[in-house]
């Protein structure tokens, strides 16, 4: 009997350590698929972000006149005072363009998880109800999608007035569909399963099945669609910024950057240049890492892209 609970004992150690090496291995090739270059531009705009008290050079709303459109330091006037230049009011472009960093990461953050929040709860309610509730809940959803946000956005903001809030409360008013959406379609197919049966005919309650055993299904597609979304976040917020439907000066935004030196084109580039390319580059990195996103945690949502 000692020699089979030790042979036992054995056999539960040996797979233990096979299991443990499969999932260090797995999660070994996760690493290796890692896209180097996208997640090293968010990890170093995330810093920037937390750190751009430390990191600016100078204060991003206080300039002087006789500095004004000063050019990078590369260039025959240029000055190593201001690397990036400065703008038509004498305000240094890269202490403006890393304190504008923490705007739209902040508020592409916070109307993604709001969005997030609400878009999830509501397509999980439309799936697991079905019938008339799903029909109904659904033409809300085709509602939001018919209607023009940059449109929305500028009649906002001519009733309530510029604001941080306000900007985050139009992306938050539109990024939700895509999560109820997915959602709704993957509860569809969910309810179904004989666990989500199990569960009902052994008396759980509603809101129980679908937190314990609805939403963990839907998680990898919940942060599939966050990461493929917050930079179009960034870029809307930064066109409604362009557009003056923004967040109010003297905030530093990349859009208002990009606006104020659209007049300067031809004699002072760099002004609107930089933080265009600044929000070229976010984008582009959001968007790969999404993509590698979706497919590593669910090569389903390909049909997304």
């Amino acid at each position: 009997m000692d020699d089979i609970e030790s042979q036992t004992r054995d056999l539960d150690r040996a797979f233990a350590a096979v299991k443990e090496r499969s999932g260090l291995a797995k999660f070994r090739h996760t690493l290796g698929r890692l896209p180097v270059l996208p997640v090293s531009v968010l990890i170093g705009l995330f810093l920037m972000a937390i750190f751009a008290d430390l990191l600016a050079p100078h204060d991003p709303t206080l300039g002087k006149l006789q500095d004004r459109r000063s050019p990078p330091v590369w260039q025959e006037e240029g000055t190593s005072k201001f690397i990036l230049g400065t703008d038509q009011q004498g305000r240094d472009l890269l202490s403006r363009m890393i304190h504008g960093s923490r705007v739209s990461l902040a508020v592409a953050g916070l109307a993604i998880v709001l969005g997030m929040t609400f878009g999830t709860v509501f397509g999980l309610v439309s799936g697991y109800s079905g019938g008339w509730v799903d029909e109904i809940m659904m033409r809300v959803v085709d509602i939001f999608l018919s209607i023009p946000l940059i449109m929305v956005a500028l009649v906002v903001t001519l009733v309530v007035g510029k604001g941080f809030m306000t900007v985050v409360g139009v992306l938050v008013l539109f990024s939700w569909v895509p999560f109820a959406r997915q959602v709704r379609a993957e509860t569809l197919q969910l309810k179904a399963l004989d666990y989500v049966a199990l569960a009902r005919v052994a008396g759980a309650s509603t809101p129980r099945i679908l937190l314990r055993h609805i939403l963990p299904g839907v998680v990898n597609t919940i942060i599939v669609i966050s990461t493929l979304n917050v930079g179009y976040l960034i870029l809307t917020e930064s066109i409604l910024s362009f557009l003056g439907a923004g967040i109010p000066p003297p905030t530093a935004t990349w859009g208002a950057m990009v606006s104020d030196g659209r007049n300067y084109l031809a004699s002072s580039w760099w002004i609107a240049f930089f933080p265009g390319i600044a929000i070229f580059i976010t984008v582009i990195a959001f968007n790969l890492f999404g993509d590698w996103l979706r497919d590593t945690l669910d090569p389903r949502l390909r049909q997304m892209g």
